[in-house]
């Protein structure tokens, strides 16, 4: 039996936009969009490797916060889970450094407006729903489509 190997993805917030990141490779996924992040280290604590790969891909320091519900299978053996990241310092590199070509600060209203990742949507549409309660009451329609 294979162990399944976690790989981290960040709900990154900051002024009320989530970043996106448009993936360069491998050819198959390459011009659709996900969240970044990357694979858990063996002894590495999720939060840990999440603030680890933003500050190696993107060049920033983050400060993790809550996980966001639910795991989804990636190719085996990866799973992805989610966590909301909040910016600490740094703008994320204008010309990403691996696997990505393009990064997207997304508003709530744009969010659908990417082709996001299979593996992605349903970490974004949970993240929307407690984004629409927590920071936009009523905002509702648009962000659960």
């Amino acid at each position: 039996m294979t162990e399944r190997t976690l790989v981290v993805g960040a709900a990154l917030l900051d002024a009320g936009r989530l970043l996106a990141a448009r993936r360069s490779a491998p050819p198959e996924l390459a011009g659709r969009w996900e969240l970044p992040g990357g694979k858990v280290e063996p002894g590495e604590e999720p939060e840990a490797a999440l603030v680890r790969e933003l500050r190696e891909e993107l060049g920033i320091e983050t400060e993790p916060g809550a996980r966001v519900p639910g795991e989804w299978p990636l190719r085996p053996p990866y799973a992805l889970q989610v966590w909301t990241a909040r910016l600490r310092a740094g703008s994320p590199a204008p010309e990403p450094l691996q696997d990505h070509d393009a990064l997207r600060w997304l508003s709530p209203d744009e969010v659908w407006d990417v082709d996001w990742l299979d593996q992605d949507v349903p970490a974004v549409r949970e993240l929307l729903a407690g984004w629409d309660e927590a920071r936009t009451p009523g905002a509702g329609g648009a962000a659960r489509a």
